[in-house]
């Protein structure tokens, strides 16, 4: 990230909000790099672009966000309205197709790359602001659509340089989980399965004890004895579908989709970069199915990567039932990965002509050359102001162009232009339509 440094004379702060980014033309040109991967694989795997207003009715997030997203919101009210600005997009892409339910033919396939705000503690790869890749199927109740996102998420890892290994995601059933727990420790209270899995969502934050404390706290939504919260912490443990069937009810669908889903990642190859992990849960409250994160390998990072089924979204929003499953993809952290692993690419300008007049009677040559050259689709710079051949040609140079179109006198008088290839090392002339000498 660049920034600005120093005070302004009546004192505003020249750097930008703490937690968000300016984008100088050298970020901007690693965000579009990085954005062009995410679209490409969005459109390899047949999903069409969407987009939202970044500022939405504040109640769409406060309904069923869940917790820590609630308490994360940019806010405020305006002419009575309650408004804020998007904390995450899944909400908004809801909107979208309840709007026209009645119309879209499902299963719909659907992508966006949208800018996000909460405000939360920052730490590295954590931003109050940043960009999100969303992967997302609509009308499809299969296990296939987890495969599907998965298999597109490893592709896009793929395209970005990672080799198989450095990033792992792990993947787990909230449907696996409240069956278990509905038919143990909260047989008499089902209520307080969301809030529950708002605190589990912590453990790798806080630890194993710190989380039984805050589930067993009588000032808590959930308050369950040491023994229950023991059988919670342990059932979290598990880290193989064989481990984790000694929790389920008998005869559970959520293991069997489980099963589907690990015999259909295998086909994709990706079976063995996708580990099972009982832990894993997600803190938003409507998670309804298999949920998954992506990690660095290492560990040093926040999530890159995470989603999941929520097939009752669409009902908490007023709309009628969809089953529906989607995965979010952060700019930020996935940057901070590339840049430890050295794997952002040398991006220049990618100007590919430069026109020089040498002084202001050969401007409106110049100004003709440059029209025909962009006129055939070419990334022309034209040069402004009164600038020394020796730096024209450096600036060109620097910037990766192939070609540098120079008009002095002499040239303007004999109707020409003189053109230098700079791979080439090699220097011609053509009139000034273009035409060869």
């Amino acid at each position: 990230m660049s920034k600005g440094s120093g005070k302004q004379g009546g004192g505003a702060s020249l750097q930008p909000p703490r937690g968000t980014r300016d984008f100088y033309p050298e970020d901007m040109r690693r965000r579009s790099w990085l954005f062009e991967r995410f679209r490409e694989i969005a459109l390899r795997f047949g999903f069409e672009e969407v987009d939202a207003p970044m500022v939405e009715h504040a109640e769409l997030f406060t309904r069923k966000a869940g917790e820590e997203i609630v308490e994360q919101l940019y806010h405020f009210e305006l002419h009575d309205r309650h408004l804020a600005l998007r904390p995450e997009f899944t909400p908004s892409l809801a909107r979208l197709v309840i709007a026209r339910q009645g119309a879209l033919r499902f299963p719909i396939r659907w992508f966006a790359i949208a800018q996000n705000w909460r405000y939360e503690r920052m730490t590295r790869g954590r931003r109050r602001e940043h960009y999100q890749w969303n992967m997302d199927v609509w009308g499809e109740p299969g296990v296939e659509a987890e495969a599907e996102l998965l298999g597109a998420m490893f592709a896009a890892l793929d395209g970005l340089g990672l080799a198989r290994g450095q990033v792992k995601v792990r993947l787990n059933s909230r449907g696996l989980l409240e069956e278990s727990l509905r038919g143990g420790v909260l047989a008499d209270r089902p209520e307080v399965f969301a809030p529950l899995c708002v605190v589990i969502d912590k453990i790798d934050k806080i630890g194993a004890e710190a989380v039984t404390d805050l589930l067993c706290s009588a000032d808590g939504e959930v308050r369950l004895t040491s023994g229950e919260a023991e059988r919670v912490i342990e059932m979290l443990g598990a880290r193989s579908l064989d481990e984790a069937a000694r929790f389920t009810t008998p005869g559970s669908q959520a293991l069997a989709d489980l099963r589907t889903l690990y015999d259909l990642l295998d086909a994709y190859g990706i079976a063995d970069q996708v580990p099972f992990d009982a832990s894993v849960v997600r803190g938003l409250a409507y998670y309804t199915g298999v949920v998954f994160e992506a990690f660095d390998a290492q560990g040093s990072l926040r999530a890159i990567a995470g989603g999941g089924r929520y097939d009752r979204l669409a009902e908490t929003l007023g709309g009628r039932p969809v089953p529906a499953v989607g995965f979010g993809f952060g700019d930020a952290v996935i940057g901070e990965l590339l840049a430890d692993e050295g794997l952002w690419p040398e991006l220049g300008r990618e100007i590919q002509d430069v026109v020089h007049a040498f002084g202001p009677e050969e401007k409106t040559a110049a100004i003709r050359v440059a029209t025909r050259l962009r006129e055939q689709g070419r990334r022309v710079e034209l040069t402004l102001g009164q600038s020394k051949l020796k730096r024209v040609l450096g600036d060109a140079d620097k910037a990766g162009a192939e070609r540098v179109f120079l008009i002095g006198e002499d040239e303007r008088r004999r109707g020409v232009v003189t053109v230098r290839d700079l791979a080439r090392q090699t220097e011609h002339e053509e009139s000034l339509d273009g035409g060869s000498r």
